[in-house]
């Protein structure tokens, strides 16, 4: 009975593998093209707090890993080998969750910079438009008014 693992470690395996489905499943949505700013910071709070609650699981997968290091020098070489392989396999798909949960908090928040910087750019653009309409429908000055005409040619 000494190489079998605590109750505690199954309800703790449980509750990772459970979370790191979760997880896989909401990073594994497809990543829509968007063009609202507050869509955009709504989902990367999602993304944000995701990660938080990685690093609240951490405890729990350091006391896998010390339980299966714990039970395999008591625990013959089978059973042993069984629960490394458990674990490691949980292990890579932990590394895989977060790094892609960076990769996407990343990349989200440089398309968040560039639609800024796109949203700024047009609001530049639509008010230096409008001032070259109100140039354009102002009224053009008499053909023998040389100092107006040069005026108006410093303009355009």
């Amino acid at each position: 009975f000494d190489s079998l693992p605590p109750e505690h470690y199954r309800e703790t395996m449980t509750t990772i593998l459970v979370w790191i489905q979760q997880s896989e499943t909401k990073l594994s949505m497809p990543q829509v093209a968007v063009a609202e700013y507050e869509i955009m910071e709504q989902r990367l709070r999602e993304l944000k707090a995701l990660q938080s609650s990685l690093q609240e699981q951490q405890k729990g997968l350091n006391y896998l890993s010390t339980t299966v290091e714990g039970m395999s020098r008591k625990a013959p070489a089978e059973v042993s080998q069984k629960y490394r392989s458990e674990i490691e396999v949980i292990l890579g798909r932990w590394k895989k969750l977060s790094a892609q949960l960076v990769e996407h908090c990343q990349k989200l928040e440089e398309r968040m910079t560039k639609l800024q910087r796109f949203q700024n750019d047009t609001k530049t653009l639509k008010k230096w438009m409008a001032e070259v309409d109100v140039f354009l429908k102002e009224e053009w000055p008499a053909l023998g008014d040389s100092e107006a005409l040069e005026k108006q040619l410093d303009q355009c």
